[in-house]
C-alpha cells in the first residue's frame, strides 16, 4: 500500500498521459468488446515467470494486466527466481527475456504504463485501485533492479530526441518516473552517475526532467555529491538554473556546501534569464543562516540590478508599436507586462523571506543603511523598504520608516530614485499603496523639514502613477494633512495639491468635494494658507476648462457669509478668498482660435466686477477691513497675471481714489482745529512742489468721528481713514508698475513729497502732554514711519541717482523717527498702536480690546522703570531688553539702548508687528557703501551727491530686517515643532510677502547679497582696527564716540547673524542646492583668493573659514564674538571634513573666553545679555576641544583656585570671563559638558583586554576627579543656583557612573584593584558631599533644590548595593559592612534637629554612605573631617583582609 501511495502521490507528472491512454482504451474496448485482447506468446522465463506471478502481457497499445497486487506480485517473482535451480543464472535469463520483450516500441511503451486491473465478470465499472507499470514493479525487486535500471537507460537514447508522442506520453519522462520514490536503490552511487551521465547528452527539456526528479530518486547520502555536480553545471549552462535551484532546494546538504552553492548561484545571477530570476533569489534567500544573513543580502542587493529588468517607457511604447504592425519581435525580448510580472515574482520572493525570518528583514535594513553613496542607491531599495513596511512585524515596519527619513535627511535617496521606481514599477508598487501612502503620511508630519519634500513627491508620484481609488486616497491623506493644523504639514500638503491641480485639472476635479471639506476647517490655518487654500478652490472651481462648476455655488455661498460677518477674523477670511477668486476667475485665457488673444467672456467678467464691488462695500465699514481689501489685491497685481479689462477696472479708480482721499494742495496756512499745530515736514522737492499728504488732519477727523459715535455727518461724508493710507499706496504703486511695466514716474512725486504733521519738538516735551495727547502723538508717528516704510518699497528699485538719494534719506528719516518713538511710547503706558499689518491674528486682540493684553501691560511696565532710573545704565537696559524682546532671538536688536545716553525709550522688539512689512527688493540698498561717520551735514551731502551711501544707523535698521526675515524663512535643520499652548502665536505677523517666497528664493537672493555682506563686513572691521590703532589698543580710548562706537558694534554683530542664518539653512543639504552652497562659499573664498571655479567644495569651506578667522581681532563685544565662533562652526560643517576644524574653532573660543571685555565707556561687560552668550561660547569651547575632561580639569582647577584667592570684584588670571557674576555660567556648563562626556566613553567589556581596561579606567578616573572637584566647589559658591545645578547634574553622572562605569569595574577589579579602589575612594567623598548638599537642602526647605533629593538618596542608595554586588562577584564581599551616616550640613556640622527625634524612620534608610578602603595618611584636614564624618566602609585587597585592619571611625 505504501508503494501505491508513494506512486499515486509522485506520478503526477503522467497523468495526462494516463488519462488519454485510458480514453485511448476505452474507444478501442468499445469497438471491439465482444473480443478478446490479444495476449503476447512468450515462452521464454520472462514470459513463464510474469503469467505465473499474475501478469498477462499485452500488445496491439493495450495495457498489460495483473490479476494480484502488485506486492504480491514482486514477491512472486523473487521466490521464483531465488528457488530456480538455475539460480542466479536465471536472473541473467529473466531480464534478457525482458530486453527482447521490450525491443518492440509499443511493448515497451506498454510496459512504462500502469499495469490494468485484470476483470473476472467482465463488468468494467468494478475498477480495482490504481496499479503501477510492469517495469516500476520489477524496479521494486532487489536482484533485479541494477539490470533493469541499466537496461531502462540503455534504452533512453533511442526516444531522448522525439518529443511526445501519440496520445501525449513522453517516454524519457516516463522511464524518470520509473526511478523516483524507489523504496530502496540498490546502488545509488552508479544511478547518480549514470542519470548525470545522460544530462550531458539530453536536450534541454530531457535535462530539466531529470535534474528535477534528482531529489525523488536519490538517496540522502548521495543529496551532497550530486549537488556538486549540479553546482558546477550551473555554472555552465544558465538555461537550466530554474531545474537546478528545485532540484538544490529539496536536497538535504551540509551548510558548507549550501554555502558554496550560494556563492555559486549568486556569481550566475548577472547572466540569469528574467523570467528565472524569481526562483534564484528565492533560493537564495531561503538558504541563509543567521551567521550569513548580511553578507548574503548584501551580495544579493549589489547583483540584483531591476533598472535593467525593465523597458523605460519610450522603448516599451515603440516596441508595442513595432509589434502592432506585425514585425516580427524577438521571442527572447520580454514584454513590459511579462517583466513587470517577474519583478513582482522577485518581490513576492522577498516578502516572504522577510515575512517568516526575522534575520533576513534585519539583513536587508543593514544592508541599506550601509550604502553611503547617493548614486549607490538602487530602485531595488525603495521596493524592499516598502516591502518592509507592508509586513506586519512592528520591528520591520519602524526600521523602514527610520531608515527612509535617515536616507532621505542625508540625501542619500532622492527624488530621482522615487521617480524612476514610479515610472518603472507602477503596476508593482500598486501593491504595497497602503505603504507607500503611510510612508508618505510619517515623513509629511515629520518635524525634521528635510524629509518633508519627499513625503510630498511620495505623494505626488502615486497620484500620477495609480488608479482612481488610489488617487482618492492620496486626496484625502492630503486633506487630512491640511486639517491637522501643523504649520509645516499644512504649508506642504496645500502646496501639493495646488500642484495636482495645475498639473492633473481634470482628475482632481472628480476630488473637488473633498477638498472643498477643507472650509469646515479654517479656525487653523494662518492668512496664507487660506490664501492658498482659497486659490486650490478657484483653481478648481473657476478654471478656464470650468470642470468643478459644481463647486462654484458652495464658494460663493461661503464667501458671502463671511464677508457679511461682523466678527473680524471672518471676514478677513471673506476678502482673502473673494480675492483669490477673482484671481481665478479673472486670469488671462489661453488664445481662442478665432480671436487674436483669449479675453474674458461679458459674463465672466461681469461677475468679477461684481465680487470686487460686493468685497469693497462690505469692507468700507471697517478701515481695517478696507486695508486688508487693498492689501489682498495689491498682492493679486503682483503675483497673478490679470485680464486686462479686469486690470483697468482696477487701476482706474485705484489712482483717482487716492488722490482724492490723501493728497492735498499746499497753503499757506492750514484750516481746521487739531490737537497739535500742523506743520509741513519732510519735503525733498523744494520750491516746485505743491502736494503733500494730509496726515495730520485725517487723523484728528478720525479721531473725531470716533469719539462722536456715527454722527449724521458721517453718514453722509465718506470718512477716510489714515489706516487705509500705506495699503492703499501699495495697491496704487502695483497698479502703475502693472501698467507701465516698471516704470513709476506717474506717481514719483510722492517719494519726496512732504507729509503735514506737527513739528516734533513736541517729544521733548511729552511729560506736559495730556494722555489723549500722547497717543495721537504716537499713531502719528507709527503713520508716518509706515507711508515712509511703503515709500521705500515702492521705489527701493529705482536706477536714477536722485531717487536712491532720496529713498536714503526717508531711510534716515526711518531711523530719526524711531528714536522719537522710543521715547514717546515712554512716556505713554498703555498705549496700543494702530493696526499695519491686517491678515494676522493679532488684530483681533488690539482692535476689540480696549485694555491693553498682556504683552502691553509688560511695555508699560518697562516704559515706567525705564524713566525711573535716569540715564540709563548698562544693567538697567540690559534687564530691559530682557522683558521687552518677545519670543525673537537672544541677540535680534542686539542692546539698542545700551551704552546710549542720547536717546531714552522703549525698544521697539516687541511693536514690530505695528510696522509696515519691509519687502525683500529693499536690502538691494545694502549694496550700497557704508559712511564711516553717521553725521550727515549738509556739507556731506553734497559731497556724496555723486555716491549714494549707507550710514551707520540705517545698516543696522536694514541688517536687523535682513536677519528677522532669514531667521523667519530659512529654517535651521531640525524645524521645531509648535508647542501645544502656543498655537495661536502669530510668528508670521509681519511676514506676509516674505511667506509668498519660496526659501530658495530668499537663500539665492542672500548669496546675491554676500558680497556686500562682506565689504560691510570689512568696513566694520577696518573700523575698530583703525580705532585700536589710534587709542594704541584701548578700546576706551578718550577719541571713542560711543554712539559711534555701539552702532558699528550692532553692524558687526548683525552682519556675522546674517551669514550665519543664510549658511545654517537646512537647504543647503540637499544636493539640488549643492551648486548654490558652493556659489555662497565662493563669494568668500573670493576674497582671499582671485580664481575660486575649479576648487572643490572641502578647498571652498576651507578658505572661506580662513576668509572669516581674519575677522578675531577687532570683534567688539563679547556677543559679536560669539557669533563669529557660531558661524565659523556652521561653516566648517558644510565641508566632508569638519573635524579638521575642531580644533581652530575650539582655541579661537578659548581666546575669546580668555579676553577681557569691555564697553566703549570703559566698563567691563556684564548683565542677562553677556551671561547668555558667556554660556554658549564656553559650550561651543567645549563641544570642539579635544579633550574634555582636561579642559574641564583646567577651568575647575586652575581657574576657581584664581577666583577664589583673588578679591571679590576681581577675574581669573587665566579666565578673565570668570568672576563671581559669571561662575554659575561656568559652573552649569562644565557640569553639563562633564556629564555629557562620560556617556561617550566605551562601556567595558569582559572580552577586553588589560590595555582597553587600564585605559578606560584612566579616563574614568580623569572623570571622578573632575566632579569631585565641581561637587567640592559648593562649599565656597553655596548660592541657590550652584546647588540646584550640582544636584540635578551630581544625580545624572551618578546615574551614568552606575550605568557605563560600574561593569568596568566588574570586569577590572581583580587585574586593577589598585586603580579601582583609588577611583572609588575618590567617587566616595564626592558621594559624601552630595548627601551633606541633600541634608543641607532640607535646612533651606527650599523646594526648587528639595525637588532633587529625592532622586539623588536613591541613585546614592544604589550605588551602594551596586558596590556590594560588585565585591560579591569578585569574591571579596567580607570588606562591604554598611553604617550609619549622620546628616550634616555643607560646613560639616550635624544637624541637630534630627539628633533630637527618637524615631530613625528614614534615616538609616536614606542616609548610608561607604568608605571602601583607608584613605591615605598624609590627608588633609579637611578630607580627615570628611572621614570622622561618617561610618567607614572598606574595601582592601584580598591579601589583606584581615578584620583587624579594617578600620571604623566614629563621631
Amino acid at each position: 500500500m505504501m508503494g501505491k501511495k508513494r506512486r499515486s502521490s509522485v506520478d503526477k507528472g503522467e497523468g495526462a498521459t494516463t488519462t488519454s491512454s485510458k480514453a485511448k482504451k476505452s474507444r478501442n474496448t468499445g469497438r471491439k468488446s465482444k473480443e478478446p485482447d490479444p495476449e503476447v506468446t512468450n515462452e521464454s522465463v520472462f514470459g513463464v515467470f510474469l503469467r505465473e506471478a499474475g501478469v498477462t502481457l499485452k500488445q496491439a497499445g493495450t495495457s498489460n494486466e495483473i490479476g494480484v497486487d502488485q506486492v504480491v506480485f514482486q514477491k512472486r517473482i523473487q521466490k521464483q527466481l531465488q528457488k530456480s535451480p538455475r539460480y542466479p543464472g536465471i536472473v541473467q535469463e529473466f531480464t534478457a527475456g525482458l530486453e527482447s520483450h521490450i525491443e518492440d516500441p509499443e511493448r515497451f511503451r506498454n510496459c512504462l504504463l500502469p499495469c490494468v486491473p485484470r476483470l473476472s465478470d467482465g463488468d468494467s465499472s468494478h475498477v480495482s485501485s490504481f496499479q503501477e507499470s510492469l517495469l516500476r514493479m520489477l524496479l521494486g525487486i532487489e536482484m533485479l533492479q541494477t539490470f533493469i535500471i541499466n537496461i531502462l537507460l540503455e534504452k533512453f537514447p533511442e526516444f531522448m530526441f522525439d518529443g511526445t508522442g501519440d496520445g501525449g506520453l513522453s517516454i524519457p519522462h516516463t522511464i524518470i518516473n520509473q526511478f523516483k520514490w524507489l523504496d530502496r536503490v540498490v546502488d545509488s552511487k552508479e544511478l547518480a552517475a549514470k542519470l548525470m551521465e545522460l544530462v550531458s547528452v539530453a536536450p534541454v527539456e530531457v535535462q530539466r526532467d531529470i535534474i528535477t526528479s534528482l531529489p525523488e530518486i536519490l538517496e540522502d547520502s548521495q543529496h551532497n555529491d550530486i549537488a556538486r555536480e549540479l553546482n558546477s553545471l550551473l555554472q555552465e549552462n544558465t538555461q537550466l538554473t530554474v531545474p537546478i535551484l528545485d532540484a538544490l532546494s529539496s536536497l538535504n546538504l551540509s551548510s558548507s556546501l549550501l554555502t558554496e552553492v550560494r556563492g555559486a548561484v549568486m556569481l550566475t545571477l548577472a547572466a540569469v534569464q528574467l523570467e528565472d530570476l524569481p526562483v534564484v533569489v528565492k533560493f537564495i534567500l531561503h538558504s541563509v543562516s543567521a551567521s550569513d544573513a548580511y553578507e548574503v543580502v548584501c551580495n544579493l542587493r549589489k547583483k540584483l540590478e531591476l533598472e535593467q529588468c525593465v523597458l523605460p517607457p519610450l522603448l516599451q511604447a515603440s516596441q508595442s508599436r513595432m509589434k502592432s504592425k506585425g514585425s516580427a519581435a524577438s521571442s527572447s525580448t520580454p514584454s513590459a507586462g511579462s517583466s513587470q510580472d517577474s519583478v513582482t515574482l522577485i518581490l513576492d520572493g522577498i516578502k516572504s523571506a522577510v515575512r517568516f525570518q526575522k534575520m533576513i528583514s534585519e539583513a536587508w535594513l543593514k544592508a541599506i543603511e550601509s550604502v553611503d553613496e547617493e548614486e549607490d542607491h538602487k530602485v531595488v531599495d525603495l521596493l524592499v523598504l516598502f516591502i518592509l513596511h507592508s509586513t506586519n512585524a512592528n520591528h520591520s515596519r519602524r526600521g523602514a520608516e527610520r531608515v527612509l527619513k535617515v536616507k532621505v535627511r542625508t540625501g542619500l535617496i532622492q527624488e530621482a530614485l522615487l521617480q524612476r521606481t514610479f515610472r518603472d514599477y507602477a503596476q508593482v508598487m500598486r501593491g504595497y499603496f497602503p505603504s507607500i501612502l503611510a510612508l508618505a503620511q510619517s515623513l509629511l508630519r515629520s518635524p525634521d523639514p528635510c524629509v518633508v519634500p519627499f513625503g510630498g513627491h511620495m505623494y505626488r508620484h502615486s497620484f500620477r502613477a495609480f488608479d482612481s481609488y488610489c488617487q482618492q486616497e492620496v486626496v484625502g491623506s492630503l486633506v487630512t494633512h491640511v486639517c491637522s493644523g501643523m504649520g509645516g504639514e499644512v504649508d506642504m500638503a496645500l502646496e501639493l495639491l495646488c500642484g495636482l491641480v495645475t498639473e492633473k485639472p481634470s482628475e482632481m476635479v472628480l476630488y473637488a468635494v473633498f477638498v472643498k471639506g477643507i472650509l469646515d476647517y479654517m479656525d487653523n490655518l494662518t492668512p496664507q494658507q487660506i490664501r492658498t487654500l482659497f486659490h486650490l478652490l478657484s483653481s478648481l472651481a473657476f478654471g478656464q476648462q470650468q470642470q468643478g462648476s459644481h463647486i462654484q455655488d458652495d464658494i460663493h455661498i461661503v464667501i458671502r457669509k463671511q464677508l457679511s460677518s461682523t466678527v473680524p477674523k471672518y471676514k478677513r477670511i471673506g476678502i482673502i478668498g473673494a480675492i483669490r477668486i477673482v484671481g481665478s476667475m479673472g486670469a488671462t485665457r489661453v488664445k481662442v482660435k478665432d480671436t487674436q488673444k483669449g479675453s474674458l467672456p461679458q459674463e465672466t467678467l461681469r461677475q468679477v466686477t461684481a465680487l470686487l464691488e460686493l468685497v469693497k462695500s462690505s469692507s468700507e465699514s471697517s478701515p481695517e477691513a478696507a486695508a486688508l481689501y487693498y492689501d489682498e489685491l495689491a498682492n493679486l497685481m503682483l503675483s497673478s497675471t490679470l485680464d486686462p479689462e479686469v486690470e483697468q477696472n482696477i487701476e482706474k479708480s485705484v489712482i483717482d481714489d487716492f488722490q482724492v482721499d490723501f493728497v492735498v494742495d499746499l497753503e499757506p496756512e492750514i484750516a481746521g482745529s487739531f490737537p497739535f499745530t500742523p506743520c509741513v515736514m519732510y519735503d525733498l522737492e523744494g520750491q516746485g512742489n505743491n502736494i503733500a499728504i494730509n496726515l495730520l488732519p485725517l487723523l484728528a477727523e478720525s479721531v473725531q468721528t470716533k469719539g462722536e459715535q456715527q454722527s449724521q455727518t458721517t453718514k453722509v461724508h465718506k470718512h477716510v481713514s489714515p489706516l487705509c493710507l500705506s495699503p492703499f499706496f501699495r495697491l496704487l504703486r502695483l497698479c502703475e508698475h502693472k501698467q507701465h511695466q516698471g516704470d513709476l514716474d506717474e506717481i514719483d512725486g510722492l517719494l519726496g513729497c512732504p507729509l503735514i504733521l506737527t513739528d516734533m519738538d513736541v517729544v521733548e516735551k511729552m511729560e506736559s502732554l495730556s494722555k489723549v495727547e500722547k497717543e495721537f502723538l504716537c499713531t502719528l508717528l507709527f503713520y508716518t514711519i509706515n507711508w515712509f516704510r511703503e515709500v521705500i518699497n515702492a521705489f527701493c528699485q529705482q536706477k536714477e541717482t536722485e531717487m536712491k538719494m532720496k529713498v536714503m534719506t526717508r531711510l534716515q528719516n526711518i531711523t530719526y523717527l524711531q528714536t522719537l518713538l522710543e521715547r514717546a511710547l515712554a512716556e505713554t503706558p498703555g498705549y496700543v498702536p494702530p493696526v499695519a499689518n491686517f491678515d494676522g491674528e493679532s488684530t483681533d486682540a488690539v482692535t476689540l480690546s480696549s485694555a491693553a493684553p498682556v504683552n502691553k501691560a509688560k511695555k508699560n511696565g518697562t516704559g515706567k522703570k525705564r524713566k525711573a532710573p535716569g540715564k540709563n545704565s548698562s544693567e538697567s537696559s540690559s534687564q530691559l531688553e530682557e522683558m521687552t524682546e518677545t519670543d525673537k532671538t537672544q541677540q535680534e536688536q542686539p542692546e539698542k539702548e545700551k551704552e546710549k545716553e542720547i536717546r531714552q525709550g522703549v525698544s521697539l522688539v516687541s511693536y514690530r508687528q505695528f510696522f509696515r512689512e519691509l519687502d525683500l527688493e529693499v536690502l538691494d540698498v545694502l549694496q550700497c557703501g557704508l559712511l564711516s561717520r553717521s553725521l550727515l551735514d549738509s556739507e556731506l551731502h553734497t559731497k556724496v551727491r555723486e555716491e549714494v551711501m549707507l550710514g551707520p544707523a540705517e545698516l543696522v535698521f536694514l541688517l536687523e530686517d535682513l536677519h528677522r526675515k532669514l531667521e523667519f524663512s530659512l529654517t535651521a535643520a531640525p524645524a521645531k515643532r509648535p508647542p501645544f499652548f502656543k498655537g495661536k502665536t502669530d510668528k508670521s505677523m509681519g511676514f506676509s510677502h516674505l511667506q509668498q517666497k519660496s526659501s530658495k528664493h530668499i537663500a539665492s537672493y542672500c548669496v546675491q547679497l554676500l558680497p556686500a555682506l562682506c565689504s560691510h563686513l570689512e568696513n566694520c572691521h577696518n573700523h575698530f582696527q583703525t580705532l585700536l590703532s589710534d587709542n594704541n589698543g584701548v578700546v576706551d580710548g578718550p577719541s571713542t564716540d560711543v554712539q559711534q562706537h555701539h552702532l558699528m558694534s550692532s553692524c558687526y554683530q548683525l552682519l556675522l547673524q546674517v551669514l550665519n542664518a543664510t549658511f545654517s539653512w537646512s537647504g543647503f543639504s540637499q544636493p539640488g542646492h549643492r551648486s548654490l552652497l558652493k556659489k555662497a562659499l565662493g563669494v568668500l573664498a573670493e576674497r582671499l583668493k582671485e580664481k575660486v571655479a575649479e576648487l572643490t567644495l572641502d578647498q571652498l569651506v576651507k578658505h572661506s573659514f580662513k576668509y572669516l578667522m581674519n575677522f578675531r581681532s577687532t570683534l567688539p563685544s563679547l556677543s559679536t564674538a560669539l557669533c563669529l565662533s557660531q558661524l565659523l562652526s556652521t561653516v566648517s560643517e558644510k565641508g566632508g571634513n569638519s573635524a579638521a576644524y575642531r580644533e581652530q574653532t575650539a582655541s579661537l573660543a578659548k581666546i575669546f573666553l580668555g579676553q577681557v571685555w569691555v564697553t566703549a565707556s570703559g566698563q567691563r561687560e556684564r548683565g542677562i545679555k553677556f551671561n547668555e552668550a558667556l554660556h554658549t561660547l564656553l559650550k561651543i569651547y567645549l563641544e570642539h576641544v579635544d579633550d574634555v575632561l582636561k579642559a574641564v580639569e583646567e577651568i575647575a582647577k586652575v581657574g576657581v583656585s584664581e577666583l577664589i584667592n583673588a578679591s571679590k570684584d576681581e577675574s581669573s588670571a587665566s579666565w578673565p570671563t570668570l568672576n563671581r557674576q559669571t561662575f554659575l555660567m561656568f559652573y552649569k556648563v562644565l557640569m553639563a559638558e562633564l556629564e555629557k562626556a562620560i556617556k561617550k566613553i566605551p562601556a567595558g567589556k569582559v572580552s577586553d583586554n588589560t590595555e582597553a581596561q587600564s585605559e578606560k579606567l584612566m579616563t574614568w578616573e580623569l572623570a571622578v576627579n573632575d566632579f569631585h572637584v565641581l561637587v567640592k566647589l559648593v562649599m565656597e559658591f553655596d548660592s541657590r543656583p550652584v546647588l540646584n545645578v550640582c544636584l540635578k547634574y551630581g544625580r545624572l553622572f551618578l546615574d551614568s557612573f552606575l550605568k557605563l562605569g560600574m561593569p568596568l569595574l566588574d570586569n577590572s577589579f581583580k587585574k586593577h584593584m589598585e586603580e579601582v579602589q583609588s577611583l572609588l575612594q575618590t567617587f566616595q567623598r564626592s558621594t559624601r558631599l552630595l548627601h551633606h548638599l541633600c541634608g543641607h537642602s532640607k535646612i533651606l526647605q527650599d523646594t526648587s533644590l528639595t525637588n532633587h533629593v529625592p532622586a539623588l538618596k536613591k541613585s546614592l542608595e544604589l550605588f551602594i548595593y551596586r558596590v556590594k554586588a560588585m565585591l560579591t562577584l569578585n569574591n571579596c564581599q567580607e570588606a562591604f559592612w554598611i553604617g550609619n551616616l549622620k546628616n550634616r550640613n555643607l560646613k560639616g556640622e550635624e544637624i541637630l534637629s534630627q539628633r533630637s527625634q527618637e524615631s530613625d524612620e528614614e534615616e538609616e534608610e536614606e542616609e548610608e554612605e561607604e568608605q571602601r578602603s583607608l584613605l591615605p595618611q598624609d590627608q588633609s584636614e579637611d578630607e580627615a573631617m570628611e572621614t570622622d564624618s561618617e561610618e567607614s566602609k572598606t574595601v582592601n585587597r584580598e591579601e589583606d583582609l584581615d578584620p583587624d585592619d579594617i578600620v571604623e571611625d566614629s563621631d
